[in-house]
């Protein structure tokens, strides 16, 4: 197990920030052109995000990316994070285990717990804005104790971001949470099942990548064999990897069940890369479990990453044969869209939006066992032209669908629509 240093985070082209206009080179100009008309809509109004975590996680990774983007267009955007004990995030995780299908116990003292933290929350936080966008779980209780207006209605529309599966919930988490969801003006999922039965109205918008940030821009030969080398990670053997949150959800055991199948016949290696989020008290103990499972392997590598580490990433991303993301639940799961991007066949397990991302037999294949990820990785090896060609299709419906460009051009919409 190595633990490199990461690089510096940063969202940057030839040593400035980027600006919209740099994406001309990866959209069509058509869409920037729509993205201004949107923002003239919304000019000089504010946005406000509120979620758990600044580092860690797809969501942390997306708000990092929008805020400046969001700023050069117009709208006058903030984001913060609530605080909390590890009491606090241990009963949040409990809720989004829950959220997602997983059995939970709540004792009154959790519920308690909960609510103390967001009311604290509340009064620390600004939340004086035209829109206020909640992020999960952690924070959706805020809703109940911001400070309303002398008639007792709230300045700003609340839209409250659900970015994990609630397809399927513990019916005890998801009727406590509920009583606050069903106070904003809005809901947002990632996908229409995840969506519940609300008096409030819901919306659709996936997730995206940003293809200029350091996690996704283009990488020389030479800076991804130089990044491997430090790793510690040869390239003188096909290369699986799995990207992801140590995490039993993402089901990194199962992957490590598929390499020793597919190991039988076929010499390759494996690369679970990771790291945890400040929110995420289970982390530790699933990498423990991953350690005792690789069984001191050496073509097993188990990289944790610190937040920091998108070139790393993005070279692993960029050097592996296959790449992995055999999720049993998902919110949307980003890794697959980011491994699409680049040029690369993905091989998913049946969950979230990554049943959305792959298209079966084009792009990658979604898979219900580690014996049928086994196989299909075994396919890939052998049929190299045919990774290939999904691979570039993969990069193409990337381009098409899961960018930041049009996410952001729907959350534009969303503020006039909220707004008018």
């Amino acid at each position: 197990m190595r633990m490199p240093d990461g690089q510096a985070a940063g969202q940057r082209v030839a040593d400035r920030p980027v600006r919209l206009d740099d994406y001309r080179a990866v959209v069509p100009a058509s869409t920037l052109d729509l993205l201004r008309r949107l923002a003239d809509r919304v000019r000089g109004r504010s946005l406000v995000h509120i979620n758990s975590t600044r580092v860690g996680g797809g969501v942390a990774e997306l708000l990092q990316r929008y805020v400046p983007l969001l700023e050069e267009l117009g709208v006058t955007t903030r984001w913060d994070v609530v605080r909390g004990t590890e009491e606090f995030f241990r009963v949040t995780k409990s809720f989004h285990n829950a959220l997602q299908g997983q059995s939970q116990s709540f004792t009154d003292a959790m519920l308690r717990t909960y609510l103390e933290t967001n009311q604290e929350n509340a009064r620390r936080l600004n939340l004086d804005a035209d829109v206020v966008l909640i992020h999960d779980p952690q924070p959706a209780a805020l809703i109940a104790s911001a400070n309303p207006k002398a008639d007792g209605t709230r300045r700003g529309r609340w839209v409250w971001r659900c970015h994990i599966d609630a397809s399927r919930p513990q019916r005890r988490a998801w009727t406590f949470l509920q009583q606050f969801v069903t106070q904003y003006d809005a809901a947002i999922f990632s996908l229409p099942k995840f969506a519940q039965r609300l008096p409030i109205p819901q919306y659709l918008i996936y997730p995206s990548i940003d293809p200029l940030s350091e996690k996704n821009r283009d990488l020389t030969p030479e800076e991804i064999s130089a990044t491997l080398q430090r790793l510690g990670v040869p390239q003188d053997k096909p290369i699986l990897l799995q990207v992801s949150r140590f995490d039993h959800f993402k089901d990194p055991l199962g992957v490590i069940t598929a390499y020793r199948l597919l190991k039988k016949h076929d010499d390759c290696r494996l690369v679970l890369a990771g790291g945890s989020a400040e929110d995420d008290p289970e982390g530790a103990q699933v990498l423990a479990e991953v350690l005792t499972a690789r069984n001191d392997d050496p073509d097993i590598h188990v990289l944790v990453l610190p937040p920091t580490a998108h070139r790393e990433i993005n070279a692993l991303q960029r050097a592996a044969t296959v790449i992995i993301q055999k999720s049993t639940r998902e919110g949307f799961g980003l890794t697959v869209a980011e491994g699409m991007w680049k040029g690369k066949p993905v091989i998913g397990g049946f969950a979230g939006g990554i049943t959305v991302q792959i298209i079966w037999g084009v792009t990658g294949y979604t898979v219900n066992s580690a014996e049928g990820c086994a196989f299909r990785i075994r396919r890939l090896l052998h049929n190299p032209d045919e990774a290939a060609q999904m691979g570039r299709n993969a990069r193409e419906y990337v381009r098409e669908q899961f960018l930041i460009t049009r996410d952001l051009a729907e959350h534009l919409a969303l503020m006039v629509t909220l707004l008018r």
